[in-house]
């Protein structure tokens, strides 16, 4: 059982966003139930990156996988939710990730200190690189069946980070999360939750966003 079924299914939109000259980012755009443009107390952000089999001009293909699929089954979400689609072709480039990130967070409105980014396979690598590429900027970051780059630990060690992958992953090897987990914890990281499915393969989000507990514990994440 989800922790928000109470609340009523969130409004659905398609948006874009011209991010720099030539390269706009289409999205779906989720508001919660009771969305108040001009409400005193702002709403937490959630950015969910596909995966590599979502990739294209079909934002419904969106709906297939994480707060996106949650979403449409009619559970309320009590944050504004964001899902942009990457174009055929290439991986996700951190730089149009954290642009909508700044968008979303001067349009709408966003409380700063509770952004959220997660994110599954292709997003699970895109998670990790916005994660190091601008490290103040998220509150924490849910990546899964990913991988990282060890050598940034540093800049993310302080981070709440929960990461998710299968032992049988045989699309994204499991490796490529220890060696994120092995490289924060030397860093001197204490924010590291890892979880590790003993007989999941690739599809590790699956258990892990139908666990109350992940999205509950995004939710009180917050940036000092």
């Amino acid at each position: 059982m989800l922790p928000f079924t109470a609340l009523a299914a969130p409004t659905e939109s398609r948006e874009s966003l011209e991010w720099k000259q030539g390269e706009s980012l289409p999205y779906l755009q989720f508001l919660p139930e009771g969305y108040d443009k001009d409400t005193k107390e702002p709403y937490p952000l959630v950015i969910f990156l596909h995966g590599a089999g979502e990739r294209g001009t079909n934002l419904d293909l969106l709906k297939k996988h994480g707060p996106p699929m949650i979403a449409m089954k009619g559970h309320g979400l009590p944050f504004i939710l964001a899902a942009p689609q990457c174009p055929a072709g290439r991986w996700w480039n951190p730089d149009e990730i954290i642009a909508l990130t700044k968008h979303l967070a001067k349009i709408l409105p966003v409380d700063a200190k509770r952004i959220h980014l997660t994110g599954i396979s292709m997003g699970g690598f895109g998670t990790w690189a916005c994660l190091a590429k601008e490290p103040d900027l998220y509150a924490s970051g849910v990546p899964i069946c990913g991988g990282g780059d060890p050598t940034q630990a540093k800049r993310i060690k302080d981070i709440p980070i929960w990461t998710f992958h299968g032992n049988k992953d045989q699309a994204v090897p499991v490796a490529k999360t220890e060696e994120m987990e092995k490289a924060i914890l030397e860093a001197g990281g204490k924010k590291l939750l890892v979880t590790y499915y003993p007989e999941e393969g690739h599809e590790s989000w699956i258990p892990a966003y139908a666990d109350p507990a992940l999205l509950a514990w995004m939710m009180v994440q917050h940036k000092k």
